[in-house]
């Protein structure tokens, strides 16, 4: 291979290509040792299950026609059910070709970086098994109660959850039951008639029936009134229930998705939640990771939300690899949405700028800006920041594999030979700690 095939770059700005290797193992390496050596930016290698496109080693169109979702080939669209491209690749210009015209497809057609059909950015093993278990339960007419911190993301996996089911097509209605006063409550849950109250001057459905067809989602179910828990399972329970004011019965087919930050279980025992509604909602758990166990996450999080933002105007910063080490560093106790916080500010205070680690703020820098160099042989001195001694020596060497590439003009070989490291080696660390060659 010579040096000119390293030159190609193709553009993937706001779109994260995950792909499959469809080879034998001998090909497969031979095309990941490709791959890794050109250096295309937003692509990963992933199984087949997680697969946005399939490279198939042989034969065909250099792309299919990806008008439909899945594959032509039905036996392949079966293996790969969130795969929307397939690039033939004999050999490296097709492979080149291909991949090109791919990224032009999937940013007219398809999700964003790391966004994909379902709306979940799904990098690390944390979420793509999350994700895969929201693909198998969406079409299961089951109630879902979905838990985590704030700031994970539970109403973003809802919707997941109500677009990949056959209620797509119909309504999805979020109410939040922790911000509605608890005298108000009732009515926004059921409706009321005219006259049922003071102000009540014309009749007005409920979110049960406006979901009808469709999703209810209760977002905060930990923060419901006990007096209110009771009506709203008997309304789960029988499928009925009567607006406030009025004794005729109704009926909406929805299906429940319920959410919560709370420990639910504790609430029981302290007589704070019933017992059976949490049975009533808990047939299928799942459970959202703070943004701090799936740090791998957080560059195709900053795209995602770069586009968004970008839409309504606001044009975000370009961030040096120091500076994107050091967001994923950070712990982000309010998780992503602390982190859209942050870019939201950062795309006010320095729209299409270029911004260092010394342009985050302080609490972002973490033990970056408090690590002592040793002089004389002596200890590695750091503050009492609270990292424990594997966090500390994660950022450490997540900081010496980016400086290597820098030095190294992004060749993933080179920086292994700075670094001491076999080159599979290099690969793995970077994979684990998410760091692309730019």
């Amino acid at each position: 291979m010579t040096a000119s095939l390293y030159s190609p770059i193709i553009p993937m700005a706001h779109c994260a290509v995950q792909l499959f290797i469809a080879a034998s193992p001998a090909r497969q390496a031979y095309y990941r040792q490709l791959l890794e050596a050109i250096g295309l930016p937003g692509l990963m290698l992933v199984e087949r299950g997680d697969a946005d496109a399939v490279l198939l080693a042989e034969g065909g169109e250099s792309l299919l026609d990806a008008s439909l979702p899945g594959l032509a080939e039905p036996e392949l669209a079966s293996l790969l059910p969130r795969c929307v491209g397939t690039v033939v690749a004999p050999e490296y210009p097709s492979l080149l070709e291909g991949l090109s015209r791919l990224q032009s497809l999937l940013n007219e057609n398809g999700p964003q970086t790391g966004d994909h059909r379902d709306g979940l950015v799904a990098i690390s093993p944390l979420m793509r098994q999350l994700r895969n278990t929201v693909a198998q339960l969406a079409g299961k007419p089951v109630t879902v109660m979905i838990t985590g911190p704030s700031g994970v993301g539970k109403e973003l996996v809802a919707r997941a959850i109500h677009r990949m089911s056959e209620r797509a097509q119909g309504p999805f209605v979020p109410i939040n039951c922790g911000a509605i006063p608890r005298e108000l409550l009732e009515s926004e849950l059921f409706g009321h008639e005219r006259g049922a109250f003071t102000g009540a001057i014309s009749s007005r459905a409920g979110r049960f029936e406006l979901a009808h067809g469709g999703t209810l989602f209760l977002d905060e179910i930990g923060d419901m009134p006990l007096d209110m828990q009771v009506k709203i399972l008997r309304a789960i329970q029988e499928r009925s229930f009567e607006r406030v004011g009025s004794c005729e019965s109704r009926t909406a087919d929805v299906r429940i998705v319920a959410a919560t930050h709370r420990d639910l279980p504790s609430m029981i025992a302290d007589g704070q939640f019933r017992e059976d509604l949490y049975y009533r909602l808990n047939v299928f758990p799942l459970s959202i990771p703070p943004l701090s166990e799936r740090r791998e996450d957080i560059p195709a999080l900053i795209d995602s939300l770069s586009v968004r933002l970008a839409e309504e105007g606001l044009p975000l910063p370009r961030f040096t690899p120091a500076a994107l080490d050091a967001l994923q560093g950070y712990d982000w106790p309010g998780n992503v949405r602390e982190l859209a916080n942050l870019l939201e500010r950062l795309a006010v205070s320095y729209p299409d700028k270029l911004v260092g680690v010394h342009d985050l703020p302080g609490y972002c820098r973490g033990d970056r800006s408090a690590w002592t160099a040793p002089s004389g042989g002596g200890e590695l001195s750091s503050p009492d920041s609270g990292l424990s001694l594997k966090e500390e020596l994660a950022a450490l060497e997540r900081r010496r594999i980016t400086q290597a590439l820098e030095a190294s003009g992004q060749v993933v070989s080179r920086a292994a030979e700075r670094l001491g490291l076999r080159r599979t080696t290099l690969i793995e660390k970077m994979r684990k700690y998410g760091i692309a060659a730019a």
